[in-house]
């Protein structure tokens, strides 16, 4: 697969996670690219930890405010129609209240206990922790969207590396080559991209791999080789 067409790939995989109504949390990054993927019919709120509830996609210059409302990562946003702002504190008490759906982060490294390491790379500047940690112990569903490998190295693995982000938290993971979920047996593979062969998937990933019995094929529909 080609290397710009990997980000949104695995976007458009998790926005198949969504149904409609849902009240999502979207990682700076990749995760924001999920709501271009929405099915149709499909209709979500886009909550941020800054304090906007119905938040929009990226403006274009002309119609961005940078100095009010900006997405988790600083970027300039927008707010939908009917959407609101909060402070920060409501903002959080949404998401530790259980009242977000699901949240979509990215990763460094995700382990097969289901622990997320995406803060901090020790000696290297970091965006910092923002909301991440409350996010991952109060959204009903945690899913990390991220790239398979980072140089050739695996980013699932059996154990975590770098310092935790939060413990036994991910539901599933998904990536360029496949879609794992967390279960009490293990990683569970249920979708792999065809354009992989399993041994390379297995090769690629440092966590035991359970190969699920109902394993299918990703759906490739606009992103043929």
């Amino acid at each position: 697969m080609e290397k710009s067409l990997i980000k949104p790939f695995i976007a458009k995989r998790v926005a198949q996670e969504f149904t409609d109504g849902m009240v999502v949390n979207l990682g700076i990054g990749l995760p924001v690219l999920c709501t271009s993927f929405l099915p149709e019919g499909i209709h979500v709120t886009v909550h941020s930890e800054l304090g906007i509830v119905g938040q929009g996609p990226a403006p274009d210059e002309a119609h961005a405010d940078p100095m009010h409302i900006v997405d988790a990562g600083g970027s300039a946003s927008s707010i939908v129609l009917g959407g609101a702002f909060s402070a920060s504190s409501d903002s959080f008490g949404l998401i530790r209240g259980g009242h977000v759906d699901a949240v979509v982060l990215g990763g460094l490294e995700v382990d097969q206990e289901g622990s997320l390491a995406n803060w901090i790379i020790p000696g290297k500047k970091m965006p910092g922790m923002g909301g991440a940690m409350d996010l991952l112990v109060g959204a009903k569903k945690v899913i990390v969207a991220m790239e398979h490998t980072a140089k050739g190295n695996p980013k699932i693995l059996k154990k975590c590396r770098l310092p935790y982000t939060a413990v036994h938290c991910v539901n599933m993971i998904v990536t360029e080559m496949g879609v794992m979920n967390v279960t009490d047996k293990g990683l569970e593979l249920i979708e792999y991209n065809p354009e992989f062969t399993l041994e390379q998937i297995i090769a690629a990933t440092e966590a035991d791999l359970i190969i699920g019995p109902e394993l299918k094929k990703m759906d490739m529909t606009g992103f043929e080789a």
